[in-house]
């Protein structure tokens, strides 16, 4: 049985928090990636060419969307992943104090993104930087191990910065670094280790918690400055993202539909079996968490963590199949690297906000940008340059449902609304920041949140009330957390 008061789960006499489910989580997922990584190889005849396919990925600057099922193959990617994972996990159980929520969403935004713009080399300068400022503030590291996790966004200012910024050419394959490039990346890294933790809070404050990707906004202005700092106010031309001829990706159409649909069908399923037996062999109380309206929750403390695991399946094969859905009846991009890693990426708040109930009218704002866009385009004569399943867009909508607490609190019209207007930024955010801030569809959301609360407010005032008489804490904001480390 569960106890209300801890959120722990107890089973035959032996106590099982919600620290150690979320690190089963992401042993779990970490797991399966490195399996699933060989089992790609012989799935795509790769098995001798995985740890080159690794180096390439690691050794190639990566803007956003930069493939990496093209650079360097699927199980590469897979390995990628794991590799990753597995290194978040070793700190979320070497560090003193328990895994939150928060925890396991930074964990699944970094695996997230390492199918296309984060890797095992240049995740490092990010992640270990916020252990300076945590270091000096004498802040509980455990604690705060979301804001390294998050700090990793910027990753592909670490790609450029050490492959690319102080050279004439890149060649690939081929990689040389230089002294200032070296020195130029340690200095940027030591800066994002003081910045990020004090633009966390303040971006909160703008969305008023309407945007759970929080990051995203903040990371995303700050990155607008970054790029024009580094490129536009030095007079360097931007880089492009690179491309390599994959033959064995070409094979298969560039897309692992099949390969895919396995693997999330299977992971997600057993997400749910395991959430099903944790939580006594049913499903009960799942039915109330999908009541929640999503803004300024803790699935984890409130439902616990077995019926979050339920959810975390359940809206995992829900956006799975919302993707293979949108595939049949239109031409687009189909299940890339960057796909794979947005299915990943729409799991981020499962406990701390997602739920079917509330994403599923943001989907449906997507799909009324395409309906209204194919009118329109009809009526002149003109043909659609675009479609629901272009790259852009399927980015898009996995970081859109970050706006869910908005159709949870204001409903579905408000929902839908949201969702209409982050289709039609998302794929014009990322010029801003050069693609170089990985949480694109996040800083997409939190300017959807920006422009849209003023008017929800404006003629719902009762929510606003609401909001005015409702104290925050430093974990609802995804920012630091000011628990400082004890001493033994």
């Amino acid at each position: 049985m569960k106890n209300i008061a801890t959120g722990d789960l107890c089973m035959e006499g032996k106590k099982i928090s919600n620290s150690t489910i979320i690190n089963g989580i992401a042993l779990g997922f970490s797991v399966s990636f490195l399996i699933s990584s060989l089992v790609a190889a012989i799935y795509t005849g790769e098995l001798g060419s995985i740890l080159h396919g690794w180096y390439l990925i690691m050794t190639s600057p990566s803007p956003l969307v930069t493939d990496y099922l093209e650079i360097g193959g699927l199980p590469s990617a897979m390995l990628n992943a794991g590799a990753c994972g597995m290194a978040c996990w070793l700190f979320m159980v070497g560090l003193k104090g328990d895994s939150r929520p928060s925890t396991l969403a930074g964990y699944f935004l970094v695996v997230a993104h390492c199918f296309y713009g984060l890797n095992f080399l240049t995740m490092w300068p990010c992640f270990l930087a916020p252990f300076l400022y945590l270091r000096l503030k004498k802040l509980n590291f455990k604690n705060n191990l979301h804001v390294c996790m998050f700090t990793t966004s910027f990753s592909p200012f670490i790609g450029e910065l050490l492959f690319r910024y102080t050279q004439d050419t890149f060649v690939f394959g081929h990689p040389t670094l230089t002294v200032s490039g070296v020195l130029l990346t340690i200095a940027f890294s030591i800066m994002l280790g003081f910045i990020v933790p004090a633009i966390l809070p303040g971006a909160h404050a703008w969305h008023k918690g309407y945007n759970l990707y929080n990051g995203g906004l903040a990371f995303g202005v700050f990155g607008f400055f970054l790029f024009n700092l580094f490129y536009n106010t030095m007079g360097i031309d931007p880089s492009s993202k690179l491309t390599r001829f994959n033959p064995v990706y070409e094979q298969f159409g560039r897309s692992f539909q099949l390969y895919a649909n396995c693997f999330f069908l299977l992971a997600f399923i057993i997400c749910i079996l395991t959430g099903f037996f944790l939580n006594g062999k049913s499903f009960l109380g799942y039915e109330e968490l999908t009541r929640d309206t999503g803004h300024q929750s803790d699935f984890a403390s409130q439902y616990g963590m077995p019926l979050c695991l339920i959810n975390i399946g359940t809206v995992g094969i829900f956006f799975l199949f919302y993707l293979d859905i949108i595939m049949v009846y239109t031409e687009g991009a189909g299940f890339t690297g960057a796909t794979i890693g947005v299915i990943l990426a729409a799991l981020t708040f499962t406990c701390m906000g997602q739920h079917p109930k509330n994403i599923w009218p943001i989907l449906a704002g997507y799909q009324l940008l395409y309906l209204f866009t194919l009118t329109i385009c009809y009526l002149n004569g003109r043909e659609i340059s675009w479609t629901i399943t272009t790259q852009g867009y399927i980015n898009g909508v996995a970081f859109a449902t970050g706006l869910c607490p908005i159709s949870g609190r204001y409903g579905r019209r408000a929902g839908i609304a949201a969702g209409f207007m982050c289709a039609s930024m998302c794929t014009a955010t990322s010029a801003l920041h050069g693609g170089l801030v990985l949480y694109n569809g996040g800083f997409t959301a939190g300017i959807t949140a920006l422009i849209l609360l003023p008017i929800l407010e404006h003629y719902i005032p009762e929510t606003r009330n609401f909001m005015n008489n409702k104290k925050l804490n430093k974990e609802d904001m995804i920012a630091i957390v000011e628990t400082f480390r004890t001493h033994d």
